[in-house]
């Protein structure tokens, strides 16, 4: 039997970055909420709890994996790694997906348990994982909700890859899918190769809180699957979610995490009470988010001041309990005459409207560019590169300069590439929500 260590609660810190004064009359307040869990240890580094964690693996099995044939080489050692890195307790299952969903382990619609006899069993039916049919990942979704469902466990996630584009399902069956499996699960998405549909991949990612990526070399997909696993071993708390509050006469105009990557949840709202409302954030080991937060609040007169908005961390209580408050910090806001401190913009704000503003820039520019509106890609892109050299984003400078020739990247002057490795124009667009933080001075 395995030994599990003693379990603790991560610890949960907020802090709020912003300047709370504004102009007389101003209605519009901009904070960044740092959001950090440490400390959690609800297992050791070989066994989890029992019930802790859940995770199903959907390997795309369609037709076109075979071709070449080292992505389904590639696809079975990624998911055989995956399960070596599954600790013990850890409840797991492997589905086949291709127009239809199959259990390839351990079947009978259950999960199993892991330990050294079920990784075996596991990777041994992966042997005979073969490749055929087309593609509805609607479907295999389902199956893995359904798995997922019928777990205690605290933690329920899934990785899903695909190698091509969702054919043979109605686009609408997936969103469908999508929005019944939000909440109830997280899930990693991998595209491999360079068939596949970004805005797909990426969708489904962003609906179930979770990261999206391109493997374009199926020689690297172990490596990234078994990154990916080590990464939802460490989740520790589940279905936290921000709550933000505000006075009568203020509302939230919109909340979108900013890092480590951009994701707007201003539609996830759900209420928590007349002045509160609840956004997703999913599961968290440790780790730190960001999130700019803007809040409307009524106008006011110079000197007066108000509590704009209240953040906080909170997680579902037992049944018949309140939510469990984990941290929570102020938003504020100060009218003042003083033009220098209301003018002023809180550096965390600033570099975090840029991120989000470069992903933007990036998305528009490469759809500008399929479009062969050669201005439009240019000056979109220019602003990237001009974004990403100035907030220091490095990785995605060196990704946009796969796709433009950088003359001046500080003013933003850039030449369209004639001819660009569709890998490259690819993980530009997937990775562009990436952001980097703020440097430390």
């Amino acid at each position: 039997m395995a030994n599990f260590a003693k379990p603790s609660a991560p610890r949960f810190s907020v802090e709020v970055y912003q300047n709370e004064f504004l102009a007389e009359g101003a209605r519009d307040v901009h904070a960044i909420v740092t959001v950090t869990s440490t400390g959690g240890a609800t297992a050791t580094r070989t066994a989890v709890a029992p019930g802790g964690a859940a995770v199903v693996i959907m390997v795309d099995c369609s037709g076109s994996m075979e071709y070449p044939p080292d992505k389904m080489r590639g696809a079975r050692e990624a998911t055989a790694a995956a399960v070596d890195t599954l600790r013990d307790g850890t409840a797991f299952a492997v589905i086949a997906g291709t127009h239809v969903a199959k259990e390839v382990f351990p079947r009978r619609g259950l999960l199993a348990i892991a330990d050294a006899t079920t990784r075996a069993q596991a990777k041994e039916a992966l042997r005979g994982l073969t490749s055929g049919g087309g593609t509805a990942i609607g479907t295999w979704l389902r199956l893995a909700d359904g798995l997922l469902h019928g777990s205690t466990a605290a933690i329920r996630h899934g990785i899903l890859l695909t190698d091509g584009r969702n054919e043979h399902e109605d686009p609408a069956v997936l969103r469908a899918t999508l929005d019944a499996c939000a909440g109830r699960f997280t899930c990693d998405a991998r595209g491999v190769g360079t068939d596949w549909e970004v805005k797909e991949v990426t969708g489904i990612a962003s609906a179930l809180l979770g990261t999206a990526d391109i493997v374009a070399d199926p020689a690297r997909l172990s490596a990234d699957f078994t990154h990916m696993m080590e990464n939802v071993m460490g989740k520790e708390v589940a279905d936290v979610s921000l709550r933000l509050w505000t006075p009568v006469g203020a509302e939230i105009l919109y909340v979108k995490q900013v890092a480590p990557a951009v994701q707007d949840l201003t539609a996830r709202r759900t209420e928590a009470s007349p002045r509160a409302g609840d956004y997703p954030t999913g599961s968290w080991g440790d780790e730190s988010r960001e999130y700019h937060v803007c809040v409307r609040v009524p106008g006011a007169a110079v000197g007066q001041e108000m509590l704009a908005a209240r953040a906080a961390l909170v997680m579902p209580g037992a049944p018949g309990e309140d939510p469990a408050v984990l941290a929570q910090g102020l938003v504020r806001a100060v009218w003042t005459d003083d033009l220098a401190a209301s003018t002023a913009i809180n550096p965390q704000v600033a570099h975090y409207t840029g991120q989000a503003e470069l992903a933007q820039a990036i998305q528009q520019g490469l759809e500008a560019r399929k479009l062969g509106d050669v201005g439009g890609a240019t000056a979109k892109l220019g602003r990237a590169v001009q974004l990403a050299s100035s907030s220091g984003n490095a990785d995605t400078a060196k990704l946009l300069a796969k796709v433009v020739d950088v003359v001046d990247a500080a003013a933003g002057t850039v030449r369209l590439k004639a001819k660009v490795a569709d890998a490259d124009e690819m993980t530009l667009e997937t990775r562009s929500t990436q952001t980097v933080r703020v440097r430390k001075s």
